[in-house]
């Protein structure tokens, strides 16, 4: 016996998030890479934008997409560092219901295989708010592609087992983790 969610793969309307103050539609790497394995992997994109690194234009946006009906998930690229213009954690932690403590504990040590320690100047963060994931991943595109292909890509998979967080989402209705035995 399998320690799947459901046998059937669920889609989600997930949403992309560049947060820039540089990158525009056509040399945003790392925001079409999310779309395309989003895609790829049969979930619908609801909406994709690209904004200026500030606390209270990212908010805005992470808010209106919380509060829309149909938006399950958002994927956000940028914004993590260390610099002064880097504030994606800033403005969207507190917007969030739950943290996920584990992602960023997790991206940063499968990244820590990939770039050694400067993975520490990584603030990737997701959480849960109004029954919404919430990944935000640095701006690079390898480390896009580290946090869909390695972590976010299976729990936003209703297959996945013994836990994923489609169970979590609005307007989903299976059932939740299955037991570990």
């Amino acid at each position: 016996m399998g320690h799947n969610t459901t046998d059937n793969f669920v889609p989600l309307n997930l949403a992309v998030l560049t947060v820039s103050d540089t990158r525009n539609e056509q040399t945003d790497t790392s925001g079409q890479l999310l779309v395309d394995s989003l895609a790829e992997q049969g979930h619908v994109l609801a909406d994709k934008r690209i904004v200026i690194d500030d606390i209270y234009k990212i908010r805005a946006v992470v808010s209106e997409w919380i509060a829309h009906d149909a938006i399950q998930g958002i994927l956000i690229t940028g914004g993590t560092g260390f610099t002064s213009r880097d504030s994606t954690p800033e403005a969207v932690s507190p917007l969030f219901d739950k943290h996920v403590e584990g992602f960023g504990e997790l991206f940063r040590q499968i990244s820590f295989q990939q770039i050694g320690t400067s993975t520490i100047q990584s603030r990737a963060i997701a959480g849960l708010a109004n029954g919404v994931i919430v990944f935000c991943m640095p701006g690079s595109t390898n480390a896009c592609r580290t946090a869909w292909n390695d972590i976010i890509q299976a729990q936003l998979d209703s297959r996945q087992g013994p836990c994923n967080f489609v169970a979590q989402l609005k307007k989903t209705t299976i059932e939740n983790c299955k037991s570990r035995n």
